[in-house]
């Protein structure tokens, strides 16, 4: 199966320029998809490009990664409704650095013949004078070419207007192409639905300077199947950085898919087989509440992201919070690890020197802490069988709490009925 048939079939595929399909069959080629480095990490919201990526290195191409540190500097203003705020070089320069860092995780980088290769497009646009650029580059596309775009349209009719800065990001863009494809051979670009003008602007460059020829293909912007936007949620994106989205809250997110969208990215974001989607499909169409392909695609995407054991951890980390497991996933989390893990959940702290002398299961529960309101209600919950210490239940209301029951010598989990956890942090 070619590059262009795999995008079809997944369900990626949106717009493909006339010939680039029997380029593609017909040679190995180099082609590039740029990246936007405002922010110092990707986000799901990346990965259908990343994936793209991908599929041209499997299928035998050469992938290049553009991160736009010079067109960071301006903002694609693409269907957005408003100006972007503009980031200093040294700002920019960190976030080039950590989307490098980023991709590599992904694609195969190195010098032979289809290794990725990356570039940054403020290596050719730090020198070039402002009065060459609209000499050299601004004669070759027409204003009335520019304002024709939809991208451009939206921006003029809505309230904001649109700044000379953000109407000359198509030129900036389109030079792109033009210098890949002049100094790496770069035949094709790649990209999201919404940056076809962008890219067909700098095709239309590469013909007017040189009477060449290059090709296109865009991929279709991921929604869910309620039409909201895909990586999303009341939190705010889902990042790729550990930092700034937790492996577990990470796996999280693909675990909570719907069916529907489930199906759907199951094909888009993972490297399995027709045949081995459908096989998931099936098993999971026969026991739906088992949730075989949430569970597939969380797998894949999670390793793929962050490693095998952060899959593992999120994993076991799941199955404390929502079902029987046990506590011993914490010793592979460090202290903001663990925070993560109890994001949400009511959080105290006790004094370490008190808990060496040992502290009174009612007095833990219900002075020290708030898991209680009252040493009654902690004396009849315990009493009851409803409280437990470490997943260990707990009945006797003697019962002297130190620091040989910390984990990690850190931390006590006391558990109030079935669901209610509480986090105690020893100090």
């Amino acid at each position: 199966m070619n590059f262009v048939e795999e995008l079809r079939w997944r369900g990626m595929l949106q717009d493909i320029m006339p010939g680039t399909e029997d380029l593609l069959n017909k040679e190995k080629v180099s082609g590039y998809i740029g990246f936007d480095p405002t922010g110092d990490s990707l986000h799901v919201g990346h990965l259908t490009q990343i994936m793209t990526l991908i599929h041209f290195q499997n299928a035998g191409h050469k992938p290049v990664a553009l991160v736009g540190g010079a067109t960071g500097m301006i903002g694609d203003p693409s269907f957005k409704s408003a100006e972007r705020n503009l980031l200093d070089e040294d700002t920019l320069q960190h976030n080039v650095k950590s989307l490098k860092k980023q991709l590599s995780k992904f694609l195969n980088f190195g010098e032979g013949e289809n290794d990725a290769k990356m570039v940054n497009n403020y290596d050719w646009f730090k020198d070039f004078k402002f009065l060459d650029f609209i000499r050299d580059v601004g004669k070759l596309i027409t204003v009335n070419y520019m304002m024709a775009k939809d991208s451009v349209k939206k921006r003029l009719e809505g309230d904001n207007g649109l700044s000379f800065t953000e109407f000359t990001y198509q030129l900036i863009q389109g030079y792109d192409f033009y210098y890949l494809w002049k100094h790496h051979n770069c035949k094709v670009q790649m990209g999201g639905s919404d940056q076809w003008g962008n890219i067909v602007t700098g095709s239309e460059m590469i013909r007017r300077q040189e009477q060449g020829t290059a090709f296109a293909l865009t991929t279709q912007l991921i929604k869910k199947s309620d039409g909201q936007k895909f990586g999303k949620t009341e939190s705010g994106a889902i990042w790729l950085d550990p930092k700034k989205t937790s492996p577990y809250k990470y796996y999280q997110f693909w675990l909570n898919t719907s069916d529907d969208d489930a199906k759907n990215w199951i094909k888009i974001f993972t490297l399995k087989t027709k045949e081995e989607i459908e096989a998931i499909i099936t098993e999971h169409d026969a026991a739906p509440h088992t949730r075989a392909v949430q569970k597939a695609l969380a797998k894949d995407i999670t390793i793929r992201t962050h490693s095998q054991q952060d899959y593992e951890t999120a994993v076991k980390t799941s199955d404390f919070l929502f079902g029987n497991g046990s506590l011993d996933f914490l010793a592979d989390l460090d202290h903001e690890g663990v925070l993560e893990v109890f994001d949400g959940v009511p959080q105290f702290e006790v004094s370490k020197e008190q808990l060496a002398a040992g502290i009174n299961i009612l007095d833990l529960l219900a002075v020290h802490t708030q898991v209680f309101t009252s040493k009654g209600e902690a004396r009849k919950m315990l009493q009851g069988g409803g409280v437990a210490i470490n997943k260990q239940k707990v009945g006797d209301i003697e019962l002297v709490i130190s620091t040989s029951d910390l984990l990690q010598d850190n931390y006590i989990v006391a558990q109030r009925g079935k669901k209610n956890y509480f986090l105690i942090i020893a100090k």
